[in-house]
């Protein structure tokens, strides 16, 4: 499915699953195994780009043309919140669980013509681009979705009290882009999605990434299997890694959010080591994989775009990254969901609009996963 496909608006709240739903930091059993939470490692696709997207001819053209891309901007048109000018960025990474194409082997399930945001960070690149906040929005979080006009041109009426999730099956990504901006009031500079099957071949081909584990993690429904100790990653054991969530902890969206931020930092320390490769070869297939891997908006939509917008990120180490959560309670009508704690949220949102560092007490006393510290960078 391309990352525009728009199918009829989802059932608020509806996974598939009908039996009952449990409680948004408890167990819940998905429905089916799927390699959710895939596109978080913009620095990745961004990062070999630099490296394998530096020559002329041939090289250039094809990489150019692996590149996807969306024009949001257009779709959004004016009724956005205000670019603040003061050297900062935000980028909304985005991952969704489509079943079309190599997709559906990897992650199994049924291609039934939708796809939803299971995965959802802003990332917050600091003036100076040394820095960065990460935010991860969960999926199960309740929202009110503002009117949204998708990239083909359909309008879609606002809908109150409905997943966050669910903004990107009604309207793809300009409408998760809407509703993230309608959330936070941060304009979204840039938008990045990444496929996971080209997510797995590129950790392949970066030679896995290392980790390690304080506790064993297993999840019959990822297909992973890690005893506690040290470990180097293969691209399936990775996904397995971001998606997982009744392996390890209490089972819950929470959680796994815990273990992709882990895997994050994780990854970003790999890619800073791609410079030792002299192959031109290696280069190239890196950045080949990388470009087919994204879709993008329409701002970065080219290799030159790619690139210098990859040069602003790869400074910034997985020592500068700053990782939270958006701060949710449990909704008290409904504990499968949650719901966001707006004062805290606001503490959030106001630190970054004014490019400032996110003050603990912005998530002091916030619902959160178990699965923190059970992965950490080797």
């Amino acid at each position: 499915m391309s990352a525009e496909s728009t199918p009829e608006p989802a059932i608020p709240g509806d996974d598939g699953n009908n039996g009952p739903r449990h409680r948004a930091g408890g167990r819940k059993k998905d429905r089916s195994p799927r390699h959710k939470a895939l596109l978080i490692t913009a620095w990745v696709a961004a990062g070999v780009v630099v490296l394998g997207g530096t020559g002329a001819g041939y090289v250039y053209f094809k990489l150019n043309g692996n590149i996807k891309s969306v024009d949001i901007n257009q779709a959004l048109g004016t009724d956005r919140p205000v670019k603040v000018d003061n050297g900062s960025e935000n980028i909304l990474v985005l991952g969704s669980d489509s079943r079309s194409g190599t997709n559906k082997k990897l992650g199994g399930g049924t291609d039934d013509g939708s796809a939803r945001s299971d995965t959802a960070m802003i990332i917050h690149v600091y003036k100076g681009h040394k820095k960065a906040s990460v935010v991860s929005i969960p999926r199960d979080t309740l929202v009110d979705r503002p009117e949204c006009t998708d990239t083909k041109g359909v309008t879609h009426d606002a809908a109150s009290g409905v997943m966050f999730n669910e903004a990107y099956s009604t309207g793809g990504a300009a409408c998760t882009v809407k509703t993230v901006e309608s959330v936070s009031g941060l304009r979204m500079d840039h938008y990045l999605e990444v496929d996971f099957a080209g997510f797995e071949k590129l950790i392949n081909e970066l030679g896995g990434v290392q980790i390690t584990t304080t506790k064993d993690i297993k999840d019959p429904q990822s297909h992973l299997n890690l005893k506690a100790g040290a470990h180097t990653l293969n691209g399936s054991q990775a996904l397995g890694l971001v998606r997982t969530r009744h392996g390890v902890g209490d089972g819950s969206d929470l959680g796994r959010i815990q273990l992709q931020q882990a895997f994050i930092k994780a990854l970003v320390n790999q890619v800073k080591h791609i410079g030792v490769l002299t192959s031109p070869t290696k280069l190239y297939e890196l950045a080949n994989t990388a470009t087919q891997a994204v879709t993008t908006d329409s701002d970065l939509g080219s290799v030159n775009s790619l690139t210098s917008f990859a040069n602003g990120l790869k400074g910034i180490s997985s020592t500068n990254m700053n990782m939270v959560t958006m701060p949710v309670e449990y909704d008290p009508a409904n504990p499968n969901r949650v719901i966001v704690e707006k004062s805290k949220a606001q503490m959030v949102w106001t630190a970054l609009k004014n490019d400032r560092p996110i003050p603990a007490a912005a998530t002091k006393g916030t619902a959160t996963g178990d699965a923190r510290g059970v992965v950490t960078s080797s």
